[in-house]
């Protein structure tokens, strides 16, 4: 398919689109809401790899620049789930290294590694900043503010970082909370700083309210 934009892809509201459903100019690949991507679901720019929202990544879910590994947040690394940067190693938070160091911070205190990396750590803490929405999910105030939603079949709808752990912890399950207060090091007000989550409010479960004249005991779900 080809329109009057150059595009041979479909539902694009970019130019010169080789792929679908994107809304920048220059993708080969599928829903980038960026520009000059060759790779798919890309909120930045000339990614070659998946989910990334930083720009110039080869590998996916980036967050960081110019890197060539997965799940960056820091720049210019070629290995893992790196927060620092020009490291060619993983999981590293300093700076030029080719080796790990045995310990890491957890919490704002020193952690023994392979401590670190044996703890059961639950599905709710990776989460997603961007999600597809299909049109026939859109809410009207959605359809009014992505008004190429009719174009591209829906939109890709961006979370901030907070905004994004609070809906995975809601979705989690009770056994998935508790696994986060039983990571090494666990630090509330840490975790509320960083989370804008507050794991040890108080519980409602087992109070008992008055609705319409009858009482009912509340439980947690």
């Amino acid at each position: 398919m080809t329109d009057e934009k150059n595009n041979t892809g479909y539902r694009n509201t970019g130019n010169r689109n080789a792929g679908d459903y994107n809304t920048g100019d220059w993708n080969t690949g599928d829903w980038n809401t960026g520009h000059c991507n060759a790779g798919h679901y890309n909120a930045g720019d000339w990614n070659t790899g998946h989910y990334n929202t930083g720009d110039w990544n080869t590998g996916g879910r980036n967050t960081g620049y110019r890197n060539t590994g997965g799940w960056n947040a820091g720049n210019y690394n070629t290995g893992n789930r790196n927060t620092g940067n020009w490291n060619s190693t993983n999981k590293e938070t300093g700076f030029f290294n080719t080796t790990q160091s045995d310990t890491v911070r957890v919490f704002n205190k020193p952690c023994n590694r392979k401590e670190w990396e044996s703890a059961n750590k639950p599905y709710l803490l990776y989460f997603d900043l961007v999600q597809w929405i299909p049109g026939g999910e859109m809410t009207d105030q959605e359809k009014f503010n992505n008004p190429t939603y009719k174009t591209t079949g829906g939109y890709l709808k961006t979370f901030d970082y907070k905004e994004a752990f609070q809906k995975s912890w809601n979705n989690a399950s009770k056994e998935d909370r508790e696994k986060v207060k039983a990571l090494p090091n666990f630090d509330a007000d840490v975790f509320y700083e960083i989370s804008g989550i507050r794991v040890d409010e108080p519980s409602c479960a087992g109070k008992v309210v008055e609705i319409d004249g009858k009482k009912y005991k509340l439980t947690e779900v």
